[in-house]
């Protein structure tokens, strides 16, 4: 590639994360021309010091991984069968009020759990079989300049690139949200998320475990067995944010002692077998989605609290109905970076994403006390949803991601 290089395409993404990694893909697979440009090394980001994180891939998110090809080069996926949430207290016995998802009841597995280094190694072997692609990385973006007609960005090594749209997938802090003077609403949690991987003694059967405490809830999800057959399973302990510091720098029979204080012994004896991180937790949302010739995506675009492990699968419904705006405004020989494709991409996104930012805050606000009254409300409320058939497929449809006005490819429905 040569210092003067011009390029000329449909789509420019800025950010080349599992969301815009994903919906680079997207646009390619579905016959668009597109450059994603991303200033991390691609090989930097598969370490596994880099991210120790794991993502519930939800049923839905899975369905578009399909229709465009990606899911075959995801090397390890564990499939959820079982959701357990319960309540309860530091060193007590779980409420016997609880709420239970069977995968039975719909058919399919809930969701897989990906640990991120393997997402994004999938991504990366699924992104160089498609020709409408072209990946620019690891370089530095320079400037964007968003005219009437069209997008000119410059990177530092002097390639120009002309698009019709700009995806800005570059993260909460996003720059290119910044420069186009969209506002954000913010606000922090007292918490961060502990994220590390465990062993365990005992199978985890696919089951994947919320534990709400009064601090924060703590999740145990299930992970594939390892080579050497030990059982795996990924935590994300909630804590407020002196503790969450304390418990990284905790040795590893120490740690093990506290998981075992909260999770109980259902796994039998755990250990933890990679490193441990942690991440301050909070929200943000942008007051619109797009600007001219702009369009935000995943944590661009909103943030939430892990709480119902939702983040990413927002920011992949953002992908999938972006996309097709996107292609059905090409496949009418229409503008794809026109103002009318980008409003119906913001009409069909925000509402479900502002409530989904609305509904995980007050969940966290809800369980994450010791009031009595408030558990024992909270408790009759989950027992109630776990007896209500029609309810409870509800929740466990929107768990999935498979309820509300779907994109084609989170049907399963290439475009």
């Amino acid at each position: 590639m040569s210092a003067a290089e011009r390029i000329d395409t449909d789509v420019l993404v800025v950010g080349g994360g599992l969301v815009g990694a994903s919906l680079a893909g997207a646009l390619a697979a579905s016959g668009v021309p597109t450059v994603m440009v991303d200033r991390a090394d691609p090989a930097s980001v598969l370490s596994e010091g880099f991210d120790g994180r794991a993502s519930a891939i939800a049923a839905g998110s899975r369905h578009m991984f399909e229709a465009i090809g990606l899911w075959e080069h995801v090397p390890e996926a564990q499939p959820i069968l079982d959701i357990a949430v319960t309540d309860g207290r530091i060193g007590a016995p779980a409420s016997p009020l609880s709420l239970h998802y069977d995968h039975h009841a719909v058919g399919e597995a809930l969701g897989h759990l990906v640990e991120n280094r393997l997402l994004r190694l999938g991504q990366q072997r699924f992104l160089a079989t498609l020709g409408n692609l072209r990946q620019l990385a690891p370089v530095e973006l320079v400037r964007v300049v968003r005219r009437e007609t069209d997008v000119e960005a410059r990177l530092a090594d002097g390639t120009r690139i002309r698009a019709r749209l700009v995806c800005a997938c570059d993260g909460r802090a996003s720059r290119l949200r910044a420069e186009a003077g969209i506002r954000t609403r913010r606000w922090a949690y007292d918490q961060s998320g502990v994220v590390t991987t465990l062993a365990h003694e005992k199978p985890h059967r696919g089951t994947a475990y919320e534990h709400f405490l009064p601090a924060g809830p703590f999740a145990m999800l299930p992970l594939p067995d390892a080579p050497d057959g030990t059982h795996r399973s990924s935590i994300v302990w909630t804590e407020r944010h002196a503790m969450a510091q304390k418990a990284v720098e905790l040795d590893r029979e120490a740690f093990a002692r506290e998981v075992l204080r909260r999770f109980g012994d259902a796994h039998g004896e755990v250990w933890p077998i990679a490193p441990k991180f942690r991440y301050p937790l909070s929200g943000l949302h942008a007051d619109s989605y797009v600007a001219r010739r702009m369009a935000l995506v995943g944590d661009a675009a909103h943030a939430i609290h892990p709480i119902a492990g939702q983040g990413l699968n927002l920011g992949l419904r953002d992908v999938a109905a972006l996309t097709e705006c996107i292609v059905d405004a090409r496949r009418l020989g229409l503008d794809v970076g026109h103002a009318d494709v980008l409003a119906r991409y913001q009409r069909w996104r925000r509402p479900d994403n502002l409530m989904l930012v609305a509904a995980t805050d007050g969940l966290d606000r809800l369980f994450s006390n010791d009031i009595a009254p408030v558990r024992l409300a909270r408790d009759l409320g989950m027992a109630a949803v776990n007896r209500v058939g029609p309810l409870k497929m509800l929740f466990m449809r929107h768990a999935m991601g498979t309820l509300g006005e779907l994109p084609r490819l989170i049907r399963g429905k290439p475009l």
